[in-house]
């Protein structure tokens, strides 16, 4: 059995006349005669009873009419299904994202990707840009907010979509935290709060003070942003982060610019060759989440 068979089957029942049928499916009569002669022969009983002036169901075409009708529902929505996946707007979509992107980034991204997109299912997993490069290219994330620059070499397409710099970070009771701005070899002597070595941002803080003149005393590490600036809060030590922190910077912890500006920046990276449509509609929203915001 054929869908186009159950087709024919609904719309005979439909117009109760095989000219008048045959007219709906853009057809010529004798064949559509011939499709549901063959139908009835392959289910072994007639759905139809023929008069002089059209057709009427048999109790066994009235009782498969309802059923004939959801199956052919069901394949224009099995279609409409794989037309939306092809298209990236139907599926679920799996995207690593670092933990600076959630004080701007994702909160612009988010509401419009879903507007454009409210079948799919956004799967977020916060962790490093080496972390998320390393999921793209093994097949575990299908797109990722990553610090600029990366670390590592990997098979991965990066774009630009965030420009940022360094603040410092500071408690609120340090002499810099009431000033427009801080030479960052200022801060030589104080202890720093680090973000995990497999951070970009370890690796930025650790350049732009030896660029400065000094190696950083390093009184703790840690995993996440928001780890770095509790530590801050706490009187542990200073810290180099983004300005976009500011907005999730504690109570009790002040952000100066440095005088001497250290950009970073934050990006949206694809898997190279292997980025799903899903992916690349996220990609293409995030590269215009700076016009969206405004």
């Amino acid at each position: 059995m054929e869908l186009r068979q159950l087709r024919y089957f609904v719309t005979l029942a439909d117009t109760r006349n095989f000219h008048r049928a045959a007219e709906r499916l853009n057809m010529s009569q004798p064949p559509l005669t011939v499709a549901i002669r063959k139908l009835e022969e392959e289910l072994g009983t007639a759905l139809f009873v023929r008069g002089s002036r059209g057709v009427t169901l048999t109790p066994a075409g009235r009782t498969s009419l309802d059923i004939a009708r959801a199956t052919l529902a069901q394949a224009d929505r099995f279609r409409e299904a794989v037309r939306e996946g092809a298209a990236g707007e139907r599926g679920r979509l799996r995207v690593g994202f670092v933990g600076s992107a959630t004080f701007e980034l994702l909160p612009r991204i988010i509401p419009e990707y879903r507007r454009r997109y409210p079948a799919v299912e956004l799967v977020l997993e916060e962790a490093t840009s080496v972390e998320i490069t390393r999921k793209l290219v093994a097949g575990e994330l299908d797109v990722g907010l990553v610090r600029l620059p990366l670390l590592e070499i990997a098979a991965v397409d990066t774009e630009v979509i965030d420009p940022d710099e360094l603040h410092a970070a500071l408690p609120a009771g340090s002499p810099f935290a009431r000033t427009d701005s801080v030479d960052l070899g200022a801060l030589a002597p104080e202890p720093f709060i680090l973000q995990s070595r497999i951070s970009v941002l370890h690796s930025i803080t650790l350049t732009a003070c030896h660029e400065a003149g000094f190696v950083p005393l390093v009184a703790q590490e840690a995993a996440q942003l928001s780890a770095v600036l509790a530590l801050v809060r706490s009187g542990l030590g200073v810290a180099l982060v983004p300005s976009r922190a500011a907005r999730a910077a504690p109570q009790g912890v002040q952000l100066v610019r440095l005088a001497h500006r250290v950009p970073i920046a934050t990006g949206v990276a694809l898997p190279r060759g292997a980025a799903v449509p899903l992916a690349r509609n996220f990609a293409a929203i995030a590269s215009d989440s700076d016009r969206i915001s405004k």
